[in-house]
């Protein structure tokens, strides 16, 4: 139900006999592609934990990007008003295009505006490094479970 509703707020949903995981298209914020993942019907606990962690880490990374992105615009528009302000200039030329700056000006915010959410950047790393730590030793966990279920329904076979 979960799914579904998420599906409906992502604006696509796949067919009902698909088993696999499905990719959207890009959000407008974040520029990510989200995931619908895919529940199959005997989803082992183990399997639930790994899916969780992964919905976990899409969620984490769709905030912090779409947060991220949403100064990063904004205060890009500030800075190029400020900058044609100060030149005297507006916002848009004689013929109503945008104006805009050189690249060497543009360079100077691309710089400032790294410098000031380094930290920001870094903590974001620790976690994703950390999240997606996790997520691979579930999924090592799941595969290794997934072999000795099938190695057992092997071996009972073999002796029928």
């Amino acid at each position: 139900m979960q799914e579904q509703h998420r599906a409906l707020v992502l604006g696509f949903s796949p067919p009902a006999h698909s088993h696999n995981d499905w990719i959207g298209p890009p959000d407008k914020h974040s520029n990510l592609r989200p995931v619908i993942f895919y529940v199959p019907p005997e989803e082992s606990p183990l399997e639930r934990r790994l899916r969780e962690a992964r919905q976990e880490a899409q969620a984490c990374n769709q905030h912090f990007w779409a947060r991220h992105n949403c100064a990063f615009r904004q205060e890009k528009e500030e800075f190029i008003y400020s900058r044609l302000k100060a030149k005297g200039l507006e916002m848009r030329d004689e013929t109503g295009q945008k104006a805009t700056l050189n690249a060497e000006e543009m360079a100077d915010f691309y710089k400032d505006f790294l410098s000031k959410n380094f930290r920001k950047h870094m903590q974001y790393n620790r976690d994703w490094y950390k999240r997606n730590f996790t997520i691979t030793f579930l999924m090592g966990q799941v595969a290794l479970a997934r072999a000795l279920r099938w190695l057992r329904w092997k071996k009972k076979n073999v002796e029928r």
